[in-house]
């Protein structure tokens, strides 16, 4: 039963995070290059609820499980998109943009680190 209504929690927040990353992705952010800029909003958005998160329940010991499982797995894992990622900077690399391709994908990791590494710092 522990297991199913863990299961629950993730898939709530995954459908939150889901929705939330689609309504997100409507946003009029489209840039003429074809520079993925909402996919990595998104990512370092994540990456940076994902940190305070995590940082939050550093703090409190008494973090319910069940909550951080919502939040951590679900709402983030569903908001967040590896996949997306890889799929546009293959696009990238196949459409004769290497330049554009190596800059995504280090603005990517570098501003996702950065990201959770500030939302800790701000729990500090």
């Amino acid at each position: 039963m522990v297991l199913f209504l863990n299961c629950v929690f993730v898939g709530l927040g995954g459908f939150v995070g889901s929705v939330l990353r689609y309504l997100v992705s409507l946003l009029p952010l489209r840039h003429g290059s074809g520079f993925p800029l909402l996919t990595l909003v998104i990512n370092v958005l994540g990456a940076f609820a994902l940190g305070l998160i995590m940082a939050l329940s550093g703090r409190n010991p008494s973090f319910d499980p069940r909550t951080l499982l919502f939040l951590k797995v679900g709402l983030c894992g569903g908001f967040t998109t590896f996949s997306a990622f890889a799929f546009e900077a293959q696009g990238l690399l196949s459409g004769g943009k290497p330049g554009a391709a190596v800059l995504y994908m280090l603005l990517s990791v570098v501003l996702c680190i950065a990201a959770v590494y500030g939302a800790g710092a701000l729990v500090r």
